[in-house]
């Protein structure tokens, strides 16, 4: 076959063939349940309805970090929240993701959180090279979202070995069957 005959379509083609797309790249690791190690996210038919705000979004430079106290949360929480002194009990990777499956994503992985009472969660977004990156985009959006969700206590930007400014703590409150477990397993103590 002379290389003169084809053109660039057929050339692309011919170069590609044996490529196989990339599965997703989202992913939820449950690190409390043994079971579930590692899984795909696939977003279920929840009755729950997203309520997390879509539309116009004021991008934040990459020189702000991301951080985030709720009313009421004393700074020592945040501090060791920022220091990754907390356990981790699942991460999100968002990385590459469109918007819109990133927001569905968020949303279904944080319900499901508060369904297993999680506390500690990563969320990995991507570190971006200048402000309008895509990886700073999903950051902002992150910003925004997660102060949404009642239960999200505290945030801030994780430390190198889980990802530095690419990926975010999220501190979660206590549930009421964890401040029921914590009181019973304090009674057992002091019997």
């Amino acid at each position: 076959m002379n290389l003169g005959d084809l053109d660039d379509k057929d050339l692309f083609r011919d170069a590609m063939g044996d490529v196989k797309p990339l599965e997703e790249c989202a992913s939820v690791h449950w690190l409390k349940s043994p079971s579930l190690v590692v899984s795909s996210v696939k977003t279920p038919q929840d009755q729950t309805e997203n309520f997390l705000v879509e539309g116009f979004l004021d991008v934040l430079p990459l020189s702000e970090p991301l951080e985030f106290k709720a009313e009421g949360i004393q700074q020592g929480v945040l501090d060791k929240l920022r220091l990754g002194k907390y356990e981790l009990d699942a991460s999100l990777n968002l990385l590459r993701q469109p918007i819109k499956n990133c927001r569905q994503l968020l949303f279904t992985f944080m319900l499901q959180a508060r369904k297993d009472n999680l506390r500690n969660l990563l969320i990995i977004h991507g570190k971006g090279l200048h402000d309008k990156s895509h990886a700073n985009i999903i950051r902002s959006h992150l910003n925004r979202w997660l102060r949404q969700f009642d239960d999200v206590q505290t945030f801030c930007i994780a430390q190198s070995w889980h990802g530095g400014s690419g990926a975010i703590y999220v501190g979660m409150r206590k549930t009421e069957q964890a401040r029921q477990d914590n009181r019973e397993r304090h009674a057992k103590r002091s019997r």
